[in-house]
């Protein structure tokens, strides 16, 4: 058992620091700039390492955000639905337990950098968005197979897409705002943009 233990922990560490050898780099020379060989060289570890772990460099940029919806989907499948409380306030209240439940050792720093490359690299963008597309799909399936909704009642597309909304709306505030960032703060962007969504849904155009 420690054998196991001790090798999971080195390839969590070999995992952090393929990512914070990437996002230091990117941010240092740029992302189309920076070759796989020369992430694989500083950490000392070969491609077929890098791969194990990761299927790009776009992929090892995102990995802050991939770790928080991973953390989001397990939480989802188990995490006990309140009486009287809606679909769109579990979502909310699953998303901020997965926040919490984040690593404390660097994490908030690490998705910060990396959303603010994602704003500036195109291709990591375009990884996101299909990442956001998978995430969106999962989380139906999650609360079709646990809830019993129909497959094509709209409802539940909506509610996810709605949150996913938020969050991405939360996290670009947090970002780019002025000074440095804090899981705290992100928390309470996150509660201030949820509790933003039936106000616009019904937000009314000049003149009325």
């Amino acid at each position: 058992m420690d054998t196991l233990s001790l090798r999971a922990r080195k390839k969590l560490r070999t995992r952090q620091a393929l990512v914070d050898t990437a996002l230091r780099r990117f941010a240092e020379h740029g992302f189309d700039a920076t070759t796989l060989d020369d992430l694989c060289d500083e950490v000392e570890v070969s491609k077929r390492t890098f791969f194990r772990y990761f299927t790009s460099k776009e992929d090892a940029a995102l990995a802050p955000t991939h770790d928080l919806w991973a953390a989001f989907l397990a939480e989802l499948h188990t995490r006990e639905a309140v009486d009287g409380a809606t679909v769109l306030e579990m979502l909310r209240d699953t998303l901020l337990a997965a926040l919490a439940a984040m690593p404390a050792d660097g994490w908030t720093e690490r998705v910060a950098q990396s959303r603010r490359l994602a704003a500036v690299t195109p291709s990591m963008n375009a990884h996101g968005l299909q990442f956001c597309d998978r995430t969106t799909r999962a989380v139906i399936t999650v609360l079709r197979e646990r809830f019993g909704y129909p497959e094509h009642d709209l409802r539940v597309r909506l509610v996810v897409d709605m949150a996913l909304a938020a969050y991405h709306c939360a996290l670009d505030e947090w970002v780019f705002r002025p000074g440095p960032a804090s899981r705290d703060e992100l928390a309470a962007c996150l509660h201030e943009a949820f509790a933003a969504l039936p106000g616009s849904v019904t937000l009314q155009g000049p003149g009325h």
